[in-house]
């Protein structure tokens, strides 16, 4: 492990919220104007929205930090795979939840993560439809409400709840499984929510929801800014042997690179 050159997270969370916002505004005139949708080679769904906001998180990223090494999802999908990440990268999802923006349910979300030697130290997660952004970074988590000219309109510190007696859950709207409902079995839950995207992780990083387990299969981008905020909030994403989620998995025997295992995103223990 290298020490790293310091940074200035305040700053940089500043352009990840801006970056977001300005992707959140064009997926939003997309999804308005509807647009076609391709299948990639896993059969997963792509639109122009995923295109039209990547371009400009990357354009942003790269203007302020070229130094910094970027694993996109659509970058990574066209074949465009950077060497080395050292110990310090971004994992970016354009626009999480292609299957929500298709469906036209509004759960979807822009996701932006930097990790430092395999953990997510600042994230971002915005909602447009929603209007919703949450953020988390070494200062804590926030929750952020813009409205539909994309300003900021209130700003909060949230905070993960030490779970009660009879939790409530979030699960995957398009991916649950009856493997996740086992798992759920395992404790007193007084309710599980479908929704989709990482909104699930701001869900429990504000103490609205206590656990969310997810036992099919995600991508590192998938999941990165919200494991940020929660952990910013005070709770923790942990694999099914209870060990800290980590990132930039390579070279896996049995996945793809950047390929997550099954986890559980959990409040205060």
């Amino acid at each position: 492990m290298h020490t790293l050159l310091p940074i200035n997270y305040t700053a940089l969370l500043s352009i990840f919220e801006e970056t977001a916002i300005a992707a959140g505004r064009e997926i939003l005139r997309i999804y308005i104007e509807g647009c076609d949708v391709a299948l990639k080679d896993d059969k997963s769904p792509v639109t122009a929205a995923d295109h039209a906001a990547e371009a400009i998180i990357l354009e942003a990223l790269r203007r302020a930090t070229p130094e910094i090494p970027i694993v996109a999802e659509e970058e990574i999908s066209g074949g465009h795979v950077p060497g080395d990440l050292g110990d310090r990268f971004y994992l970016v999802d354009p626009l999480d939840g292609t299957r929500e923006f298709v469906n036209r349910n509004g759960d979807f979300t822009v996701n932006i993560a930097l990790i430092e030697h395999g953990a997510p130290v600042l994230g971002i997660v915005y909602a447009p439809v929603r209007g919703w952004l949450f953020t988390g970074g070494p200062k804590g988590a926030q929750e952020v409400t813009i409205d539909h000219m994309g300003s900021v309109t209130t700003r909060n510190s949230i905070s993960c709840r030490t779970a009660p007696k009879e939790m409530i859950a979030v699960a995957s709207r398009s991916h649950r499984t009856p493997e996740t409902d086992d798992y759920l079995k395992e404790f007193t839950i007084a309710d599980c929510v479908s929704v989709g995207s990482s909104i699930k992780f701001g869900l429990v990083a504000r103490g609205e929801a206590d656990i969310y387990p997810r036992l099919s299969r995600t991508m590192e981008w998938d999941t990165a800014a919200g494991d940020a905020v929660l952990r910013a909030a005070g709770g923790i994403t942990l694999t099914l042997d209870g060990k800290p989620l980590t990132y930039g998995r390579r070279n896996q025997a049995n996945d793809a690179d950047f390929a997550n295992p099954s986890f559980v995103a959990r409040g205060k223990l």
